[in-house]
């Protein structure tokens, strides 16, 4: 697959997110800046985690109305496959691509610390490779991340299967404890109804490699690539 990571000012998980598609999983990557309006022929769209322009107003707030967001928001519409991870997440909301808001923490501070998620279905590219009863240790940074949507939206997520990951303790038991940020219902990741936007809080990207002493994250990324090698 060929892979486009958007850039934006304040970016600052894009080489590491480059870094694994590249180096781990070996795939074509090219850099998409946020005035960019070419997406170079592109199988698949990431959005990565960062500051996008300092986060000034609300997270993704600016960074929905970069001009490659035009394009973003086009090559979804068609189909096309988009991952927002952490900032990206917030953008993707931002721009309407998938349900919710991400609020302020929950503790009003910003967390930086590993925290367990768990797949809630098989039924998306970004999950169907993951073991639906293993706690995945995933971590986070944000000062945005508590995920929320009112009553109707959380139902209809749970009707639609569109719920992707919840934050979940190492056992696999979803407590408030567990919880990093407050996320409504423990959310951590979920996707568009089309099923081709993904919004993701926790960071995949950095558990993904021996070094780290934590592969995790690798699991993600093999369901990614599982639709090049159907």
């Amino acid at each position: 697959m060929k892979f486009g990571v958007v850039i934006f000012p304040g970016s600052n998980c894009d080489e590491d997110i480059i870094y694994v598609l590249e180096k781990i999983m070996g795939q074509q990557v090219v850099r998409l800046w946020h005035k960019d309006h070419d997406l170079q022929g592109v199988d698949f769209i990431v959005l990565p985690g960062g500051f996008s322009f300092g986060d000034y107003l609300r997270s993704g707030a600016i960074a929905r109305f970069s001009p490659i967001m035009q394009e973003v928001i086009r090559f979804a519409g068609q189909g096309g496959y988009v991952l927002g991870i952490c900032n990206g997440f917030q953008i993707l909301t931002e721009a309407g691509l998938v349900p919710g808001a991400l609020l302020h923490n929950k503790n009003r501070k910003f967390i930086c610390r590993n925290t367990y998620i768990k797949a809630q279905t098989n039924n998306s590219l970004l999950t169907s490779q993951v073991d639906l009863n293993k706690a995945l240790k995933i971590p986070v940074a944000h000062g945005e991340g508590n995920f929320y949507a009112d009553k109707n939206s959380i139902e209809e997520l749970k009707q639609n299967d569109q719920i992707l990951f919840r934050y979940c303790d190492a056992a696999g038991n979803y407590t408030d404890e567990a919880n990093a940020n407050g996320s409504i219902q423990n959310i951590a990741g979920v996707c568009n109804k089309a099923r081709n936007v993904f919004g993701l809080m926790p960071h995949p990207e950095r558990a993904a490699d021996s070094l780290l002493a934590n592969q995790d994250g690798l699991a993600i990324f093999e369901s990614i690539l599982s639709v090049a090698n159907a």
